[in-house]
């Protein structure tokens, strides 16, 4: 055992993630959850994530990484000075529409 701030960026991620998820929460805000980890505990955190999705969670994730929003969003809302100015169904979800509306 050792302190949290002696662990990698990604073994932090994961240490932060496990406590959240023994409150049991009904509702997880995931601000860059993969920003800045290794490629390791980038892939375990992905599947944390789609998992937790597909167990019904729901979860709003912040994030840069379009292609990961691309693999398990039911939806991508964009946001521009505080306001929302598109969302994006499962169905017309793509990078390249993400894109397009981050253009708009």
């Amino acid at each position: 055992e050792q302190p949290i701030e002696f662990l990698s960026g990604g073994n932090q991620q994961k240490v932060l993630l496990s406590r959240w998820l023994l409150t049991k929460p009904q509702f997880l805000i995931l601000d860059e959850p993969t920003r800045g980890i290794d490629v390791g505990a980038h892939a375990e955190i992905i599947r944390l994530i789609e998992t937790l999705c597909a167990d019904g969670l729901a979860l709003l994730v912040i994030s840069s990484e379009l292609e990961e929003l691309v693999g398990y969003a039911d939806r991508v809302i964009i946001m521009r000075d505080r306001r929302q100015v598109a969302e994006i169904p499962l169905d017309k979800l793509s990078v390249p529409a993400i894109m397009n509306a981050i253009a708009a």
